[in-house]
């Protein structure tokens, strides 16, 4: 499973880009994305991008 990013929500502050261990996070059109593919949910500990974001509902399951 992965997780997305809401691009109404997300403040492009960046904060999740250095924490991702699968650096499955890129800039896109102005804010950031989640590429499915490789993002794992940081298996089973909690999701560093989650913890670190500071907007709620930003990141959310795909």
């Amino acid at each position: 499973m992965a997780l997305q990013i809401i691009r109404d929500l997300c403040t492009a502050c960046g904060d999740c880009v250095s924490v991702c261990p699968t650096d499955s996070i890129t800039p896109f059109k102005g804010t950031y994305k989640i590429d499915p593919n490789t993002c794992t949910e940081c298996d089973d500990a909690d999701p560093q991008c989650l913890d670190v974001c500071m907007e709620d509902d930003c990141i959310v399951p795909a």
